[in-house]
């Protein structure tokens, strides 16, 4: 699908439920013993690549009137094969959690994830016995059943590593640790894995150097039914519109007091950057904003720089993005992708290993590729309601991934959206 955008947004949008809080509840919820609920009033693709996944192993997860029903998995169904379609949660959680329950799985995917790295867990994994094929390649097999013991991460590759093994390991029964090497990045994540599995009866223990996992737990459904929030990397897109356009846009469905999602830092950081932001139960609103330029520390927050360059290209002056390296392995090359969607615009961007530089200006009508990135194909989008231009999105439905009703809303907040 090619959509063409064009005109300004303004109104009130109701946030899709996050993603990855859908991913690590519905991991959870198909390891307790008990059938349980999870109420999530959309969903995307990414999400039902775990659902997918966990059916695979014996689960039965079906979705109806806006809730997961989840029945866990009884008997784990060995020799499975595990489509994780584009996303790197879903493969890098399984991985070990599959390989806990000894399920002798085939792990497939599509897109850039066969790219995307999967060391140190794969070396770690190997260490303790796993047996799989080659890294980089798929399918890849993951053979064995993975054992309690210590295992030792690098911090600064990805999160998504420590979160699999901690959902992973209170299957083995007995005592495991996990020690975290080197300065740990996007540090939030992990705090959503462990609100998970707190709230699913497990108990993880925090020392200096990592994790310690006490054995003899079970996972145990906290009752019937529970929600999954909305989610601030969603909302983020429209608070940039909001801050960085002519009209106010009211989120609906997050709220910035209670969550525990990094990407709620998208607040600070437009704050930071001279916009007009209120916070209330429930909601967020971003009014129109005489931003300005600021250095920004992407360590933890790498999915908000996209978005965030768009915000950068209406403030005045230059703005750094640090600590960016991580964004070149994402499913597009983001740094790349930000650096083409900008210049096609006529903004001023250059990058550097670790920093992108984005220099406020006037955007003009263009057309962006988005390299199959979902992040991209939105962040393009805010790009010409921003800027009040033209922009043709080639491969538009790439959105699916994250936010399948993403161009509906930006239609019903009053822009112009045609496909073809």
């Amino acid at each position: 699908m090619i959509a063409t955008v064009k005109g300004t947004l303004r109104g009130d949008v109701q946030v899709p439920p996050s993603k990855s809080v859908a991913h690590r509840m519905l991991i959870c919820a198909a390891l307790t013993g008990t059938p349980c609920s999870i109420t999530c009033h959309s969903i995307n693709k990414d999400m039902e690549a775990t659902a997918n996944c966990l059916n695979a192993l014996g689960a039965n997860i079906t979705y109806t009137n806006g809730k997961f029903n989840v029945e866990p998995i009884y008997n784990v169904r060995t020799g499975s094969v595990l489509d994780c379609g584009e996303s790197g949660s879903t493969l890098r959680f399984m991985l070990p959690v599959a390989a806990a329950l000894g399920a002798d799985a085939v792990f497939t995917g599509h897109g850039r994830l066969p790219e995307r790295p999967l060391s140190p867990l794969y070396e770690e994994m190997t260490a303790h016995g796993i047996r799989m094929s080659e890294n980089g390649r798929m399918p890849l097999t993951c053979q064995g059943t993975l054992p309690a013991g210590t295992y030792t991460i690098d911090g600064g590759v990805s999160s998504q590593f420590i979160s699999g093994l901690l959902m992973a390991l209170p299957l083995t029964g007995s005592e495991s640790r996990i020690i975290i090497t080197g300065k740990m990045e996007s540090a939030s994540y992990i705090g959503l894995t462990l609100n998970a599995l707190a709230a699913f009866g497990i108990t993880i223990q925090t020392v200096k150097d990592g994790y310690i996992i006490p054995g003899g737990q079970k996972f145990k459904a906290p009752g019937t039914t529970v929600d999954v929030e909305g989610d601030w990397s969603a909302a983020a897109f429209w608070l940039v519109a909001g801050a960085a356009g002519p009209d106010a846009i009211r989120c609906n469905g997050v709220d910035y007091q209670a969550s525990a999602q990094g990407d709620r830092r998208v607040v600070d950081i437009l704050r930071q950057m001279g916009a007009d932001i209120e916070t209330g139960s429930g909601y967020v609103t971003a009014r129109p904003s005489a931003l300005k330029a600021a250095i920004v520390d992407c360590a933890d927050v790498p999915d908000l720089v996209p978005v965030l360059s768009v915000a950068a290209s209406r403030a005045q002056g230059a703005t750094t993005f640090d600590n960016t390296r991580r964004l070149r392995i994402k499913e597009s090359d983001r740094i790349q992708s930000v650096l083409d969607m900008l210049h096609a615009a006529g903004i001023e961007a250059n990058a550097t290993e670790n920093t992108l530089s984005v220099t406020g200006g006037a955007g003009h009508d263009c057309i962006c590729n988005p390299a199959g990135d979902h992040r991209m194909a939105m962040s393009a989008a805010i790009l010409a309601a921003v800027h009040d231009c033209s922009i043709r999105i080639e491969d538009a439905e790439c959105t699916a991934k994250s936010y399948p009703a993403f161009f509906e809303h930006y239609s019903q907040l009053g822009a112009q959206v045609s496909q073809e």
